[in-house]
């Protein structure tokens, strides 16, 4: 029981790091949080870090940094591992990293994105490589220091696909130029492709706990992931059995979205994931824009 349910909690936890965007450690979970700001010299950037729990257990630490290195060039950088009762049954550890052009009007493209993974032990690397124009390059994995990347890849898998970074980026503009959670984009992972679609629920107003940081107004958005090709099984599988969970409880995966930095891109302060066996919740508990920190009244 405890083994499936431990299968069960990686999998939701992966459905959000999918979510927010799928990876280098990223520095604050084994750096202090002053060092892993001062880290990064970027022209504007923010921070996040993040608790999260499942089914009231603290299972996994998170930080989010999305920055603008110059006029016309971003990067989005996402690192967690699981930690305490957790990291016993559900040793993990991973990071996202996407850096790329940002084109005005024709929205951002990535350049390189970057996930590394280590389950149980097991490293995994993958790299995708895309073209200024948004054409698919490339993509290089690396599975237990051995080299298993494809000679090819059909066109039909990747052709006019972005990584889940880049995606959700776009939805954070858009939340941040008008309110509104509203987004379409189809992603690659390597094996699959699929849709992943954010839709507008509703308008609300958050008020800090001694969970999460974040006071104001919200946009709260539900993510649907739809298979399109690729290596997808008949019965849903993985963090897509999660997301199957979550509708037969009524809700599927949600983030609330708020604009912080009046020159920024919004970002996520709460995550919401329905599973058979509990809730996963992701609370924003720090955030650094430059010139504001906000924090909870626990954290240190």
């Amino acid at each position: 029981m405890l083994t499936a349910c431990g299968v069960i909690m990686k999998r939701g936890l992966l459905f959000i790091l999918m979510v927010l965007g799928g990876l280098a450690m990223i520095p604050p979970v084994q750096a202090t949080k002053a060092e892993a700001v001062a880290a990064l010299p970027d022209i504007h950037r923010q921070t996040m870090f993040y608790d999260v729990y499942a089914g009231g257990i603290h299972a996994v630490k998170a930080q989010l940094d999305v920055a603008y290195e110059k006029s016309d060039r971003y990067s989005v950088k996402l690192g967690a591992e699981t930690i305490g009762f957790l990291e016993n049954l559900v040793p993990w550890r991973g990071s996202f990293e996407t850096s790329g052009w940002r084109l005005g009007e024709k929205g951002d493209r990535p350049e390189i994105h970057r996930s590394t993974a280590t389950w149980r032990g097991d490293d995994e690397l993958k790299e995708y490589f895309y073209d200024r124009d948004g054409t698919f390059k490339k993509l290089r994995v690396i599975e237990d220091n051995q080299d298993k990347s494809p000679e090819s890849l059909e066109q039909a898998l990747v052709d006019g696909t972005v990584d889940v970074l880049t995606a959700t980026l776009e939805v954070m503009k858009h939340v941040a130029a008008d309110g509104q959670c509203q987004g379409n984009s189809e992603i690659f992972d390597g094996k699959r492709r699929f849709s992943m679609k954010f839709s507008h629920e509703m308008d609300e107003t958050l008020i800090p706990t001694d969970y999460n940081v974040y006071q104001g107004l919200t946009a709260r958005c539900q993510v649907e992931v739809k298979p399109v090709t690729g290596e997808w099984h008949k019965k849903p599988r993985g963090w897509l059995s999660i997301q199957e969970q979550g509708r037969q409880k009524g809700s599927l995966p949600t983030i609330w979205f708020a604009k912080v930095a009046e020159d920024g891109p919004a970002v996520p302060v709460k995550i919401r994931v329905k599973t058979e066996y509990g809730t996963l919740f992701m609370h924003l508990t720090e955030y650094h824009n430059g010139s504001k920190v906000i924090k909870t009244a626990t954290r240190k």
